[in-house]
């Protein structure tokens, strides 16, 4: 039973986020190093699963060690200057077979049906094209970059009508000109031009490294675009390979993507794990926290109900309905954490007595001991403070230790003003705890 309870409580877990996706429209990139990986057909089938989910996807892929491969046989190097492909002739060839290769190869594997597959019985259809114009780099700092290109316009209409007609698109990183020349593009920028053209929900770079912060040498869950740039000129000898997608990340979502996910795509179902569980395994990049303290509204009643309701059960909290909440909703606090309310509390004030109580102050048990009671307790206190009030008031039943370490000391019923005594339950017998707002 706990192996069968555990894929139950985990199937209501990413529900949620099934609901959430279902429409939208991802674009996601991967390198050329994910091509040369022997479980590729793994990550494809995981294309295949968001496909079947009702997501619309967008594929970039890249192509760089595979044109490495190619002038390494014909024992032509590969120029690079700041970081950038120099292509040659020759070395435009080798991008052309590369690309070819690449797209007949992913192709194949999304059209893999067999039996006792994760594809099995469900037919993808794929389309490619002539979605990308681009123009020259041209020379910079007296460096010819040849057939080295950059993004001119993406056209986002014709790759939006073959995801309206079902299809996965699939893209290679090279461009054309009016005049029918060819060029050279760097993948991430594609895959970034495409999902600003297609006003895209997500963009997910699919990396060869996770970012870990340097101090304490965890993975870094979450950057804004700001603390993102910081990164990046903190650690001047990044690799190309990490470099490039956090430059992505940083321009995208400044130009209106809401969210950037940069996975390892060593992890086997990293993809999944990312886009289905609360915490994910990536790096998430936007251009704003995506945990926010704020106050509540009415469309978070909901989110509010569900996270104080384990906590009622327990007799933690009294109860509250719905049409409570409601009315008192200008007095709650939250926290939302990408569209999940993860902490809440109420501030209710009495404007006679010139004092307030703290209720319904909850975090859920997933995302306790990292401060955010504190955050919570130090918003209200901020915010009782602004409306002049002179003393607030806690109830608690179990965490009066929580409340005496922040300040509140203990009081009895009697020094509760009348107004917020018709708070008090005297069946909970719940502890009155007191604190002066400066």
């Amino acid at each position: 039973m706990v192996p069968n309870q555990s894929f139950v409580n985990w199937f209501r877990d990413s529900s949620p986020y099934i609901h959430a996706h279902r429409n939208k429209t991802f674009v996601i990139n991967f390198g050329g190093e994910a091509l040369l990986d022997p479980d590729f057909d793994h990550l494809v089938h995981d294309f295949a699963l968001l496909k079947s989910l009702g997501i619309r996807l967008v594929l970039v892929h890249g192509i760089r060690p595979q044109i490495d491969e190619r002038l390494k046989k014909l024992d032509a190097p590969a120029l690079f200057h700041n970081n950038l492909r120099i292509t040659s002739g020759l070395a435009l060839q080798c991008v052309k077979e590369a690309a070819g290769t690449a797209r007949v190869e992913i192709e194949a594997l999304l059209s893999l049906g067999l039996a006792n597959t994760p594809m099995a019985g469900y037919g993808l259809r794929v389309a490619s094209g002539n979605f990308v114009t681009a123009k020259p780099i041209g020379v910079i700092d007296g460096v010819d970059y040849g057939h080295t290109g950059e993004v001119r316009r993406i056209d986002g209409a014709a790759i939006a009508q073959q995801l309206d007609q079902d299809a996965i698109v699939l893209i290679s990183p090279i461009g054309y000109s009016p005049s029918g020349e060819v060029f050279n593009l760097s993948a991430e920028q594609v895959a970034t031009q495409v999902a600003i053209a297609l006003k895209a929900e997500k963009l997910i770079l699919l990396t060869e490294q996770s970012f870990h912060d340097p101090g304490s040498g965890k993975q870094i869950q979450q950057m804004t675009t700001l603390e993102a740039g910081a990164f990046l000129q903190q650690h001047p000898d990044l690799p190309i390979i990490a470099s490039l997608p956090l430059k992505a990340a940083i321009q995208s979502s400044n130009a209106g993507v809401s969210r950037v996910h940069l996975i390892d795509r060593t992890t086997d179902g990293a993809l999944l794990l990312e886009l289905f569980t609360r915490n994910g395994v990536g790096t998430l990049i936007s251009a704003t926290p995506f945990e926010e303290l704020r106050q509540a509204t009415l469309n978070d009643i909901g989110g509010i109900l569900e996270l104080i309701k384990p906590l009622e059960q327990q007799g933690i909290l009294a109860k509250r309905s719905r049409e409570k909440i409601e009315m008192e909703i200008s007095d709650y606090i939250i926290i939302e954490r990408d569209g999940l309310i993860i902490g809440c509390t109420a501030l209710h004030r009495d404007e006679l007595s010139q004092s307030g109580v703290i209720a319904c102050l909850a975090v859920h048990a997933d995302y306790q001991g990292a401060s955010r009671g504190n955050r919570l307790m130090e918003y209200a206190y901020a915010k009782a403070k602004s409306l002049g009030l002179q003393k607030i008031y806690a109830l608690s039943t179990q965490t009066m230790h929580w409340f005496i370490e922040r300040g509140f000391a203990p009081t009895d019923l009697q020094s509760l003003p009348d107004s917020l005594k018709r708070l008090y339950n005297p069946q909970r017998n719940s502890k009155i705890l007191c604190k002066t707002v400066d």
